[in-house]
């Protein structure tokens, strides 16, 4: 079998990180993106198979079309997308909620991931069962109190999503969609801004996934025969009834 290439962005981190370690023993070379060069490193390292890594920012559409064009030959076929970078700014009621927090989520979570997919689709090969696969959110599903910028920002993913399946589908490149609940990564203390305090009350008592869960779920979608299509998953710990609502332990 042929090795096939993986394009991972956020992968500095939390489940990016984790999802090029559960691909590692499927075959697949690698195409780190991060902002943070020397986590890159490390990640690469922690492999078995090949890798070459990009830093640019999702958010540039210049330095996301520089960085693809400078892949080295070897990895300018892609075969498996997967549009992980994003973030949560704030936790506030939209009436009292900063402008540049919303910003920064629309750039990185909506304009950021449809720049990579732009830029990347001409590498993507037509009727070879390749494959995007978009980091979603609960929240996309069911929008919460103080995150309503964040909600839309995940529910336009979903939404791309779903129509960019259907531009493609003629080409056979497969579309879709992880949604996650509760994760213990780094996502609370960005949102919360480096209060850690803050970010570890968020998972008190809840029992949260790990970026190891998602990792492996993303790496059975990805590893699916070619006429399956797994297109649309939800998965929260089992302590999380939807997006807003979670059973918390006493201890």
């Amino acid at each position: 079998m042929s090795q096939k290439t993986a394009l991972i962005t956020g992968a500095s981190s939390g489940i990016g990180w984790a999802t090029a370690q559960a691909l590692d023993n499927h075959n697949f070379q690698f195409i780190l993106c991060g902002r943070r060069e020397d986590r890159l490193h490390e990640l690469a390292q922690t492999l078995t198979n090949k890798s070459t890594l990009l830093t640019f920012d999702v958010c540039d559409y210049q330095e996301v079309q520089s960085a693809i064009a400078s892949l080295p030959e070897a990895f300018q076929t892609i075969d498996l997308l997967i549009n992980n970078a994003g973030n949560a700014h704030g936790f506030d009621p939209a009436q009292s909620a900063s402008v540049d927090d919303w910003d920064a989520m629309i750039d990185s979570n909506v304009k950021g991931l449809f720049y990579v997919t732009k830029a990347v689709l001409p590498l993507i090969p037509k009727g070879q069962s390749a494959q995007i696969i978009n980091m979603g959110s609960t929240a996309a599903k069911q929008a919460y109190a103080n995150g309503s910028v964040y909600c839309a920002s995940k529910a336009a993913v979903d939404k791309f999503t779903e129509g960019l399946r259907l531009d493609l589908l003629s080409e056979r490149i497969r579309v879709a969609a992880i949604h996650p609940g509760l994760v213990h990564t780094e996502f609370s203390a960005v949102r919360f801004k480096g209060d850690q305090q803050k970010a570890e009350k968020v998972y008190q008592g809840a029992n949260p996934l790990y970026a190891e869960d998602v990792a492996e779920i993303i790496a059975f979608m990805a590893t699916r025969p070619p006429h399956v299509n797994v297109a649309d998953v939800v998965v929260m710990p089992s302590s999380q009834g939807n997006a807003f609502t979670l059973l918390r332990s006493e201890d």
